[in-house]
């Protein structure tokens, strides 16, 4: 049977692939440390699963409205308002609802992008973005950033990358995989480049958002000028350990674009869970010390695995700022394939390569795991590479 040529030519999740091949281990009796998804290790804290429950009690069961309920819509323009800065006043119908940050992501590429597009990616980025701007036939342009700016996109190299055929600048912050996160004044200087291009969207991804340590985080809703082309990615997967419920969203003030993402949800998916929707707006509107706790839980391995990392030769890395991932440079001990195959075969610890995120000579490690199996996974990495 025939496979269209855009399914054909989209690679596999190697983060995914990695997880799975960690899995196939461990059924066969292989003691393996998986450090490969971005997945928290937590429960969902338990009054958002009590919503869930109760929503299934009180019959939610029937299709919603394709953009997502109104409370959780409230629920999202709400929160995103509430953020330090936040210059742009989002309302409930500014926002798409839709099956986790990704779809909504996907959403927004296929409905901003043309053939020939040009999209420019600062490197590394998510596994995610080069293949959806490839599935909507754009052309990614990748501008890699350097370790010595913290892998965040500076100025300079916005400006060498913007043509006329730019269309869209896909930004992550706290970004995935580095943990890096952009200061305000950075972000000023970008949006500074960005004003001699009026017609770019800008697609921020802020699905790490809550998890940032000793910063605040600021969201590219903080400049106001930019409210007719910005476009605001998150959800409750990450910070709340909502990850199998698949609920996340847009905001954009750009009333005709997401009429058009709305068209094109309905004929996608008709609507998100609504059960899982009524979970999302509890974790949006109930208390958020979980979040807290387990950001407090997240900053004591992100120390840890710094501190053990810093003791293992041929690994060079900046200390992340937010999400829960290390990326060192592993290039003084081969490329990020080769030291990635190496540790899940020698040392049974699965890890990403960076070639995934468009940078060949680094490795993903994801401390989302126990201190226990984060000490013993940087033993044994360390015994690998130096028995």
């Amino acid at each position: 049977m025939q496979i269209s040529e855009r399914v054909r030519h989209i690679a596999a999740s190697q983060s995914l692939a990695m997880a799975a091949r960690a899995k196939q281990m461990k059924a066969e009796g292989i003691d393996v440390i998986s450090m490969s998804l971005g997945e928290p290790d937590f429960d969902t804290p338990e009054h958002i699963r009590r919503a869930a429950q109760e929503a299934i009690d009180n019959h939610w069961s029937h299709y919603g409205p394709v953009p997502g309920l109104l409370s959780l819509r409230e629920a999202v323009a709400n929160s995103q308002n509430s953020k330090a800065q936040c210059q742009i006043d989002y309302t409930s119908e500014d926002v798409l609802v839709s099956v986790g940050a990704k779809m909504a992501i996907f959403n927004a590429i296929q409905t901003a992008i043309n053939p020939g597009d040009e999209v420019i990616i600062p490197m590394p980025a998510w596994v995610s973005y080069t293949e959806m701007v490839k599935l909507a036939e754009g052309i990614v342009v990748p501008v890699q950033t350097r370790l010595e700016d913290d892998y965040l996109l500076t100025p300079d190299q916005l400006r060498a990358a913007l043509t006329p055929r730019t269309r869209m600048l896909i930004l992550c912050s706290p970004n995935n995989p580095t943990g890096s996160v952009y200061s305000r004044e950075q972000l000023v200087a970008l949006v500074a480049v960005l004003r001699d291009f009026p017609d770019v969207y800008i697609l921020s991804d802020e699905i790490y958002n809550a998890l940032t340590y000793h910063t605040v985080p600021v969201s590219l809703a903080a400049f106001h000028e930019l409210a007719d082309r910005l476009i605001v990615i998150n959800g409750v997967s990450k910070a709340y350990a909502m990850t199998g419920y698949r609920v996340g969203w847009l905001l954009t003030k750009n009333k005709p674009f997401l009429a058009a993402c709305t068209r094109l949800q309905g004929q996608q998916l008709t609507c998100a869970t609504v059960i899982a929707q009524k979970a999302a707006e509890a974790a949006l509107t109930g208390t958020q010390e979980c979040v807290e706790q387990m950001l407090q839980v997240f900053d004591e391995r992100r120390r840890l695995i710094c501190q053990l990392a810093a003791k293992i030769p041929g690994f060079k890395f900046h200390e992340p700022q937010g999400a829960f991932y290390l990326f060192p440079d592993v290039s003084a001990l081969g490329t990020g394939d080769e030291v990635a195959e190496r540790f899940l075969d020698q040392a049974h610890v699965a890890v990403v390569s960076g070639s995934a995120f468009g940078c060949p000579q680094c490795i993903r490690l994801s401390y989302a795991i126990s201190t226990e199996e984060i000490k013993e996974a940087m033993r044994r990495i360390k015994q690998a590479l130096f028995v």
